[in-house]
């Protein structure tokens, strides 16, 4: 990168062009657009400047005991305490980040539109949870939904079937920020119509692109308290009381601007962020901050126990606070991606999460794993689908019939699996997973009605050759390998 002098250059050339995009939108979104070019001037300005890790590794240590809380030692909530309870929903705000499409799971539009349970999908189970409180309670806790300009129409156009769903449901769409050619550190192209020429900057844009919307202050002004934000494909993030009454009940004493939800790391889990104690502040730290030869200890579990599941609840004063004064400042994630035409771009993305040196009080909860339920990949889909789990008013619990702790570890092979339509496709009914530890399916493979799935099952079908599990069949510590059709009688 240049010197002094020459950032000055590309700033001041970032500043036409932003110039230019600004003149040549149309008047009716023109404000919109120049609070949006606001944000992201901001952010290219930091990246022009900021050089080097954003943490000392020998400043790291795990967060303590002052800044980490067990969700079992929260205060207790009788929850049959109906006025209590309705007092304190009064308060909250339920916030989906809806920014995602399917394409991990080779489906097209928004992620939150795929089916994960019956015909139920992410969207139809957060709508249901909300309305089994807002009925039970008798209030009217608000759905937010931030999209992003790839999911946004799509969402808009199915909203007409909650409309008489007790659950009132308000959407926006986070900012736009123009990709960056990587040689000329200027915008690939001028023109808003161009969708490979923009991007949305990751989930840490929640803050501004809420404040921007207008629904913070709309929400301010009724009274709301607190916004609790989550990951809409997580199925495990729904509103928990106990958290929402320990946020309200030390309001006065030990006022708490940011609560994070943490659990305890599995195998699955080694690279996802965690919340550390640095220079007597609690933080966020994501692998992509660590020095290369310390990514051994930071995925160690004897070190950091914990991992972000990226549940979240939020002051919403602090919110309008930290926006007015400008103070967002969460360390910038470089993604460099590829054009379809394979100019080499960059994206500047944050993390919410990362917000949560701003606030006061911060904390984080190392909750039960049943709140980290999130489906990436058909792996995870297959999971939710099964016995494994059951459902009342959207909300997933697990199986008391399952003896043993966590989930089964599933590994779906990604030529044959990924898409959910070609997964489906192969299993004639889902298995029967409560015995399960840990399946691996790799090839053409397919499965018949009724199959039982026991402790550790490997099925391997080699290029050209086919594996098909007959109907009924029960595998327990099985590896099956080669070619298995057999024809039901």
């Amino acid at each position: 990168m240049a010197g002094l002098n020459g950032r000055e250059d590309r700033r001041e050339d970032m500043e036409r062009r932003i110039a230019e995009i600004i003149d040549g939108a149309p008047e009716d979104s023109k404000k919109e657009i120049t609070a949006q070019m606001d944000g992201f001037k901001r952010l290219f300005n930091r990246f022009l400047v900021e050089r080097g890790p954003s943490i000392e590794w020998g400043k790291v240590e795990p967060a303590g005991s002052t800044m980490m809380h067990d969700y079992s030692k929260l205060p207790k909530l009788d929850t049959e305490n109906i006025e209590l309870v309705r007092s304190q929903l009064e308060k909250l705000v339920v916030l989906k980040l809806n920014g995602g499409l399917g394409t991990s799971m080779g489906c097209k539009g928004p992620k939150s539109l795929i089916a994960v349970r019956g015909e139920d999908t992410f969207l139809d189970l957060t709508i249901k949870q909300i309305q089994a409180l807002n009925v039970k309670y008798n209030v009217k806790v608000p759905l937010v939904l931030m999209n992003s300009f790839n999911t946004h129409v799509d969402t808009q156009k199915i909203l007409w079937k909650y409309q008489n769903c007790g659950v009132p449901i308000f959407t926006f769409q986070q900012s736009c920020y123009p990709r960056i050619n990587t040689e000329s550190l200027l915008p690939v192209d001028n023109d808003l119509e161009n969708k490979e020429a923009w991007y949305p900057p990751g989930h840490g844009d929640v803050y501004e692109a809420f404040y921007n919307s207008n629904y913070l202050k709309k929400f301010l002004d009724e009274g709301k308290k607190y916004v609790f934000v989550s990951n809409i494909d997580n199925l495990g993030a729904n509103v928990d009381l106990s958290i929402l009454n320990s946020l309200l009940t030390r309001e006065e004493s030990d006022p708490c601007e940011f609560l994070i939800e943490v659990t305890n790391k599995t195998r699955a889990d080694v690279k996802g962020g965690t919340l550390i104690n640095y220079e007597n502040k609690i933080r966020l730290l994501e692998i992509a901050q660590v020095p290369k030869d310390h990514i051994d200890e930071f995925t160690s579990v004897s070190k950091f126990e914990i991992f972000n599941t990226n549940n979240m609840w939020i002051n919403m004063p602090a919110i309008h606070r930290l926006t007015e004064q400008r103070a967002w400042n969460m360390e910038i994630i470089r993604n460099e991606k590829a054009t379809e035409s394979g100019l080499k771009v960059i994206q500047l993305e944050t993390a919410a999460g990362a917000a949560i040196k701003h606030f006061e009080g911060a904390i984080g909860v190392n909750v039960p794993r049943s709140r980290f339920l999130p489906v990436k990949l058909t792996s995870d889909l297959l999971l939710v689908m099964s016995n494994l789990y059951g459902i009342q008013n959207g909300t997933l619990t697990i199986n008391p019939k399952r003896q043993f702790p966590g989930v089964p570890l599933v590994k779906l092979g990604q030529d044959k699996f990924k898409k959910v339509q070609n997964f489906l496709d192969r299993f004639a009914n889902i298995p029967d997973l409560l015995e399960l530890d840990h399946l691996t399916v790799s090839g053409d493979v397919t499965f018949g009605k009724n199959v039982v799935l026991k402790g550790t099952v490997i099925i391997i079908a080699h290029h050209g050759e086919r594996v098909d599990i007959a109907s009924g069949s029960i595998l327990e510590n099985k590896i099956v390998s080669g070619n298995l059709r057999i024809v039901d009688h």
